[in-house]
């Protein structure tokens, strides 16, 4: 297992309810050390949560779904220019000058590179370029859109890469587009099994990425101020991959700071993910894919 670290994040009110499961597990300031008992109840939540899964209606629902598992959005060949075109990007910071396309399809086809299409509801112009920007109104610095056309692009998904339609956004100053994603994705299917209750351990905040053969995974998981850092643990099985977050080196240092640090974690695979779910122990749910350019969809 490979673990890379990134910066500690202040405690979020979102993450609320996570931390606190957190404080629990790290037991910070007990001096206290995990005992075989915790290694085995998260084991068997594992195995809980794959036999819960594998040939269940849910299973089927997610490997028949369009599920992006990589970017929705692609900057303009080469990315953005200047600082201030970065920060308005991250800002949803877009002002438009020009007409976007009034009319579209009602439906977009998701074709997989393996075989196998999905038509799903196309978003229109508008309501993308919205989305771009997020409701804010212009502002200082922002980026310009002149114009749009729909187009394709390839995406990551949860059944390998798919072509699917895109919105092609042009930006003043910029001779490639911004693409985004025009298709929705399919709803995320019911667990079959409950949240974990009273089970040592915690959800994983996010997937990074899957590897390019799809032999190891990195994910972000949170640990408390008073430990040497997350451990993800792995149960491969036919129909699924479960990952069950925990923490090591838990410190007796008096005084803890509620305070919750993200590091990114790698997890190495016997076998390629392939088709198989990649599921949080401790939730149930897939691992959400979050990218860097925005929210997926699929996690909203």
């Amino acid at each position: 297992m490979r673990v890379r670290t990134s910066p500690s994040v202040s405690l979020l009110a979102a993450l609320a309810m996570t931390v606190a499961g957190l404080g629990a597990v790290s037991g910070c300031g007990s001096g206290e050390r995990a005992e075989d008992g915790d290694a085995e109840a998260r084991a068997q939540r594992a195995r809980q949560v794959a036999a819960a899964w594998d040939g269940s209606e849910a299973a089927t629902a997610w490997r028949a779904g369009f599920h992006p598992m990589g970017d929705v959005i692609r900057l303009p060949r080469g990315g953005l220019r200047s600082r201030a075109d970065e920060q308005a990007f991250r800002d949803h910071r877009f002002v438009l000058e020009g007409k976007l396309p009034a009319a579209s399809p009602k439906e977009g086809r998701v074709a997989w590179a393996k075989g196998g299409s999905l038509d799903r509801p196309l978003v229109g112009a508008e309501e993308a370029y919205k989305t771009l920007r997020g409701g804010r109104a212009g502002g200082q610095p922002h980026l310009t859109v002149t114009g749009a056309e729909l187009g394709e692009m390839s995406v990551a998904t949860s059944r390998g890469p798919a072509v699917i339609p895109a919105w092609r956004f042009h930006l003043k100053g910029y001779d490639s587009p911004l693409e985004q994603a025009a298709v929705l994705p399919s709803e995320l299917p019911r667990p079959p099994i409950r949240r974990a209750n009273g089970v040592p351990g915690y959800p994983l905040e996010r997937l990074v990425e899957v590897s390019s053969g799809g032999r190891s995974v990195t994910v972000v998981a949170l640990h408390g101020a008073c430990d040497d850092g997350p451990v993800v643990n792995v149960l491969e099985t036919r129909g699924s991959v479960v990952l069950s977050a925990s923490v090591k080196g838990r410190e007796d240092t008096g005084y803890c700071t509620k305070q919750a640090k993200s590091q990114r974690v790698t997890v190495e695979l016997d076998r390629p993910v392939g088709d198989r779910v990649l599921l949080d122990a401790h939730t149930g749910r897939p691992v959400p894919y979050k990218p860097p350019n925005r929210p997926s969809p699929s996690w909203r």
